[in-house]
């Protein structure tokens, strides 16, 4: 028995069956990531506002569930490490026996400070691709930038660019009416945060049951850490969607 042609044998079969799985991981990857990349590229020169609601609409929903997830901030400064993320403390003291001082008063307008701020660079590559597109199309534009401002309304997030696009070639067009909504109501979800801090500040606790008895539609945690913190996580039923924070008030010691 030749066991060095044998030997042979199964290196080139190991070797083939590698290179099997190789080509089938990459096409794999074209068959997931080319459909969205193309999706990305799409450009009609009649409608912009499609151009950016593809280009943009992914990172906003990313940011607010980051956002929401974290207590209201994309970078927490103050917070408690819960699931291995950092959520914002919301009402806090490190006193014993004292309830906490609210962080921040103006939640919602806080909410959507961050958001704008996190997703404005990504505004700007999106609206620079847009009027890279029409020149390479042969017209002649004028892009004048604004500002992007978030709105957390009920039942929806809405963000508006305040951009000015002028686009000429036979015709001169302009654009102003860019903007992009959202499905989430973290504007009842922010509500409730309120009331809860309100009750922390005051009370030093809260009670999530007679939340879900005026809001049939979303659920109440409340979880207890060593320390005292307490994490609020507020979720709406029907979704993912959830918005959780700190609160650390009218901590008592053990056996007191």
């Amino acid at each position: 028995m030749d066991y060095h042609h044998i030997k042979n044998k199964r290196g080139q079969v190991t070797i083939f069956i590698i290179i099997a799985v190789v080509l089938i991981g990459v096409a794999l990857l074209f068959y997931f990531l080319l459909p969205k990349f193309q999706t990305r590229i799409v450009f009609d020169e009649d409608n912009p506002q499609d151009f950016i609601q593809m280009c943009l609409e992914e990172k906003i929903e990313d940011t607010v569930k980051t956002i929401s997830l974290q207590g209201g901030s994309m970078e927490p400064t103050h917070h408690f490490t819960y699931d291995d993320k950092p959520i914002e403390y919301l009402c806090f003291t490190n006193e014993n026996y004292k309830t906490c001082v609210i962080q921040q008063p103006l939640l919602r307008q806080h909410v959507e400070i961050e958001v704008e701020n996190e997703i404005q660079g990504d505004v700007d590559i999106c609206f620079s691709s847009l009027k890279d597109h029409y020149e390479r199309r042969g017209f002649d534009v004028k892009m004048d930038p604004g500002r992007t401002s978030v709105e957390i309304l009920p039942n929806r997030i809405t963000t508006r660019f305040n951009y000015v696009l002028t686009v000429t070639k036979s015709i001169t067009d302009r654009h102003d009416s860019f903007s992009i909504t959202l499905n989430n109501n973290l504007y009842e979800s922010i509500e409730i945060a309120n009331s809860i801090l309100e009750w922390e500040a005051i009370y030093g606790n809260a009670d999530p049951r007679s939340y879900m008895l005026f809001y049939p539609d979303i659920s109440v945690e409340k979880n207890l850490r060593d320390d005292g913190t307490k994490i609020y996580i507020i979720s709406e039923r029907d979704t993912e969607n959830k918005f959780q924070f700190a609160s650390r008030s009218l901590v008592t010691l053990p056996g007191y």
